[in-house]
């Protein structure tokens, strides 16, 4: 369960936004909506706990974030708008990289079937630096096939990618949430799947 009250955030003496509150629960999803500038990315840093929160509180399990850090990340699964990901590694490997840094260690054949899934298993051992930007977005959003998290906090996770793989997602999405999942999300695209709540900055 994943609760905000009253975030507030100011950048250079003015607010980006005011009194920001919601309350998610298991198979629930939040869009947030906003112009470029708006604040969304840093709504999203205050959720993950990688920004402190000067106006107001983020729960997890009715616990702020704050009282076991560390727990909370183990069911955390961040994904941020600049595609991050090693462009001195292949797919493959950077898969198991991130799944090592997580501390969910996966094997080559569960990374290869995550990167099938994404249409990618053909270009599994080409540097990433090769790929276009759609395919290295892809490998970004194969990470959630292959870390287990509850809650999903993903910046802008269609940017760059086509018609295929927003359905792709959509329905990664659709499979969290019927699994219990919780996300939250920025996108100027429009979802084929109704958000459970949205916020607009």
């Amino acid at each position: 369960m994943l609760q905000a009250v009253n975030l507030s955030c100011q950048r250079g003496g003015r607010y980006l936004f005011k009194d920001v509150s919601f309350h998610l629960q298991p198979g629930d999803w939040l869009r947030v909506g906003g112009n470029n500038g708006s604040g969304k990315t840093s709504l999203l840093r205050l959720i993950t706990g990688l920004s402190p929160t000067e106006h107001g509180q983020v729960l997890w399990n009715q616990k702020p974030l704050q009282a076991d850090r560390t727990a909370f990340h183990q069911n955390l699964l961040y994904l941020g708008h600049h595609i991050a990901v090693k462009d001195d590694l292949t797919p493959l490997e950077n898969l198991r990289f991130a799944a090592r840094l997580c501390q969910q260690p996966i094997t080559p054949d569960t990374a290869l079937l995550a990167l099938q899934r994404m249409s990618l298993k053909s270009h599994a051992h080409v540097l990433v630096r090769h790929l276009s930007a759609g395919q290295q977005r892809r490998v970004l959003l194969a990470r959630l096939l292959t870390q287990q998290a509850k809650l999903w906090v993903l910046d802008e996770p269609l940017t760059a990618l086509d018609v295929s793989a927003v359905a792709l997602f959509t329905q990664l999405l659709q499979d969290h949430l019927a699994l219990g999942g919780i996300a939250v999300l920025t996108s100027h695209q429009a979802l084929q799947l109704p958000a459970s709540q949205e916020v607009m900055l």
